[in-house]
């Protein structure tokens, strides 16, 4: 059975929606086409695809890895150490969430946060047949984290922050859960100067990981203005014209070569 990505148009409609609705819709359908082995990642296969080793995704159960919609391996950059407390910021089926449990050990936890019932649903069930105790999956928003203040040494997350309407929000509540001198650590995906409007006022890119995408300085001046300190963004994978015709897809008046190198993964790090 053939079925489309989640980053291709759907249906119009007069009523607006909004960029939550947006981005939880096509995450919902998402993964509920991933486990069946059918559809890709809402960011395009370019970002998603061998992020993890061998070794890594032996631990794991095959749905949480068929459901990982990143753009990086936070758990392998992040330096987790045992007995941390790690948070990751939409954790989707699983996949970062239970890699740091394994990384922060029994005397460690990790939290992961989403917002999608299906994502959470899916989750819990990887927990379950990953056998490990020391992970708890809870339901929010990542501008409304349900923790509270100095609670979290890391927070990681995987091609998420670029979702969300607010980040400032975002950052702020990130600074505000983990303890001082705590580690923001994540992946995501990131801009240079230039992106074409058209592709920044997208609904449809902005679900796709792209019209939402931060540019480096931007990035660094809103972690800055949260109250970060030792800021920074580092690239791990720059994408070409044909990458960025999996990005855009069917979008409208987008042509893929005005976005080429101009989109890439990074490594984004930061001290509470």
């Amino acid at each position: 059975m053939t079925t489309t990505s989640c980053c291709a148009p759907t249906c119009c409609s007069d009523k607006p929606v909004s960029i939550k609705e947006t981005v939880r819709s096509r995450y919902a359908a998402a993964v509920t086409e991933a486990v069946k082995g059918e559809g890709k990642s809402c960011c395009g296969d370019p970002v998603s695809s061998g992020l993890y080793d061998a070794s890594q995704i032996a631990t794991i159960p095959e749905e949480a890895i068929l459901a990982s919609f990143g753009c990086g391996n936070p758990t392998a950059l992040a330096e987790l150490k045992p007995g941390e407390i790690v948070l990751d910021l939409g954790a989707g089926g699983g996949i970062d969430v239970l890699l740091s449990a394994r990384r922060v050990g029994p005397t460690g936890f990790a939290f992961g946060l989403d917002m999608t019932d299906e994502m959470l649903a899916l989750a819990h069930e990887n927990k379950q047949k990953s056998g490990l105790e020391n992970v708890t999956f809870l339901k929010g928003e990542i501008e409304s984290i349900p923790l509270p203040d100095n609670s979290v040494d890391v927070i990681v997350s995987n091609c998420v922050i670029n979702l969300s309407a607010d980040k400032d929000k975002v950052l702020r509540e990130a600074k505000r859960v983990l303890r001082p001198g705590g580690r923001f650590a994540v992946s995501d995906v990131v801009t240079k100067e230039g992106i074409p409007a058209e592709i920044r006022e997208s609904m449809l890119l902005w679900a796709g990981c792209i019209a939402g995408a931060l540019t480096e300085s931007d990035y660094a001046a809103k972690l800055s203005a949260a109250g970060f300190t030792d800021i920074s963004v580092e690239p791990t994978r720059i994408y070409t014209t044909e990458d960025a015709k999996q990005f855009l897809g069917d979008a409208p008046g987008v042509g893929a070569g005005a976005v080429d190198g101009k989109i890439f993964s990074a490594f984004v790090r930061a001290r509470a």
